[in-house]
């Protein structure tokens, strides 16, 4: 049950199933998350299947892929034939950028400090005559304005992440699709760095297309992530990685038919990461049944303490924390101060968080306590007063 504070009588319970908790203070969640211990059993027992039956229960693992195909198409309120299993992130968009049919002329409008993986795809397109805009942010905050004022009658997309992976400020996916809608402009949001945490429903928020990694707040592994991409573009995308997978008698191997899958499956063009997803499933059931509205709030309430502790130590928490814009992603400086030696030394007292754009980002998850919030501000003021002396 979740209390109106957001707090879960469970909270502690959720511990259990994070085995980095055993060693480190685990505050580095927009990075390399550590597997849960769901997906982690899922994936031994692929491996351990695989090892001793070979291909001989190969029917109850392709099952396991489609039941983790109905819990990301759940996730994000989509219906389970526009969910593609992809590589990662950079996969995904790359598809997407690949399949849109552009024209000479034609741009997509971005915004500058998008992780590397939502920039090159778009940078690429420049051999077939697309630009691409990025738009600078003001004082770390994205203004809706600026987006919509560089675009012209050539803008055929805008491409944005849910949350900014350095600042973690967390755009207003509903606002920007409705105003993409209205200008008949695709969307396409990487949203690694907030599925999981927080909310999405496609069917409420027309969004065109989503990819995002599970190796983040998901808590699965690398190498398997989710492509969304609403139905009644499947035919208006061209699919640059066709494969044996791609067509509907895929299992046919002796005739060729080239009649393309009519799901999003066609995109999975070869034989799928079935460890990967299996782990990748596992994990999303796991935050399904707690409930990612409860992640939110939890992780919303740790994050708060979190900017209280940071101003108290004088760090200048560079991350929007306006209702609507905070995240689970806090990036603070101290300009006195070499952020790399400050993550290091950190890590030598079993606390992991990251270095971005030169300042500290911390990222909890709804598993990390309030202790691990102030021991993690102590470890700071330890290594404040370290890095001055030396």
């Amino acid at each position: 049950m979740v209390a109106s504070n957001g707090s879960h009588s469970n909270w502690m319970a959720f511990r259990e199933q994070m085995p980095v908790c055993d060693k480190w203070v685990f505050l580095d969640h927009a990075a390399v998350a550590p597997l849960s211990l769901k997906a982690k059993n899922a994936m031994v027992q692929w491996v351990s299947d695989q090892s001793d039956n070979g291909v001989a229960c190969s029917s109850h693992w392709l099952g396991t892929v489609e039941q983790a195909r109905r819990s990301a198409a759940t996730l994000i309120g989509s219906h389970v034939d526009e969910i593609a299993f992809v590589k990662n992130t950079s996969e995904g968009l790359a598809m997407i950028a690949e399949g849109v049919r552009w024209e000479s002329g034609d741009n997509v409008i971005s915004v500058q400090q998008e992780y590397p993986a939502n920039v090159y795809p778009w940078m690429n397109l420049h051999r077939r005559g697309v630009g691409f805009k990025q738009i600078p942010l003001r004082d770390g905050r994205i203004i809706i304005e600026d987006l919509f004022s560089a675009m012209d009658a050539r803008t055929r997309l805008l491409t944005i992440s849910f949350v900014e992976f350095a600042t973690g400020f967390r755009n207003d996916l509903e606002r920007l699709a409705h105003l993409c809608q209205e200008r008949k402009i695709l969307f396409c949001v990487d949203a690694i760095q907030g599925l999981g945490v927080f909310p999405i429903d496609v069917q409420k928020v027309p969004i065109d297309f989503l990819a995002a990694d599970g190796h983040k707040w998901l808590l699965g592994p690398e190498g398997a992530g989710i492509l969304f991409c609403r139905k009644k573009y499947f035919d208006q995308l061209d699919l640059v990685n066709v494969g044996w997978n791609s067509v509907v008698g895929s299992n046919d191997f002796s005739t060729i038919d080239f009649r393309l899958k009519s799901t999003a499956a066609r995109w999975e063009g070869g034989s799928n990461n079935i460890a990967g997803i299996a782990g990748l499933g596992a994990s999303l059931e796991w935050l399904l049944t707690i409930g990612i509205e409860q992640i939110s709030e939890r992780v919303i309430q740790l994050t708060d303490l979190l900017c209280t502790r940071l101003q108290d130590l004088g760090g200048t928490v560079v991350s929007s924390r306006r209702a609507g814009e905070k995240s689970g992603i806090v990036s603070v400086s101290w300009p006195s101060l070499n952020a790399r030696a400050l993550r290091h030394y950190c890590w030598e007292n079993r606390v992991l968080l990251s270095v971005r754009a030169g300042r500290i980002r911390i990222s909890p998850h709804f598993y990390n306590t309030e202790e691990e919030i102030e021991l993690l501000s102590s470890v700071l003021y330890d290594g404040i007063k370290h890095s001055r002396k030396s």
